[in-house]
């Protein structure tokens, strides 16, 4: 797989964006942030496995900096390298342009869903083959 590709993935990843629009306001301790993605995601939460797995992710590819504090109970704070914040704000900027554009999306789609539904058979059988089960 392509370098590129991959690290687009893990930026762009269901998770990935949220602890990173997260992390662009402040750091974050791995219950708290747990909390204030799950508060964005809801209904869905995102499992400590999941959270964990990105932030390590997130931190192999220079994005997220883990700052273990040596205390009693042990502290671990989460925040965004300068790379990350870069990062961060270009997928906060195309998060809130799909915001705007929504609508348009919308529309896009079910113009495209009626076009299909009025095509002839053949035609949707030849673009989609599950169409003609």
């Amino acid at each position: 797989m392509c370098p590129h590709r991959l690290v687009l993935e893990h930026v762009t990843s269901r998770w990935g964006v949220l602890v990173l629009d997260a992390l662009l306001e402040r750091s974050y301790r791995f219950s708290e942030l747990r909390r204030e993605i799950s508060t964005v995601s809801a209904p869905t939460k995102v499992s400590e496995k999941m959270l964990a797995q990105t932030l390590q992710t997130l931190e192999r590819d220079g994005f997220v900096h883990r700052d273990a504090k040596p205390v009693i109970p042990p502290r671990v704070d989460y925040s965004l390298t300068p790379l990350g914040r870069e990062a961060a704000e270009q997928v906060r900027a195309l998060a809130r342009w799909t915001g705007v554009r929504m609508k348009d999306v919308q529309r896009a789609r079910a113009d495209y869903d009626a076009a299909r539904e009025t095509a002839p058979l053949e035609i949707r059988a030849a673009v989609s083959p599950r169409a003609s089960e």
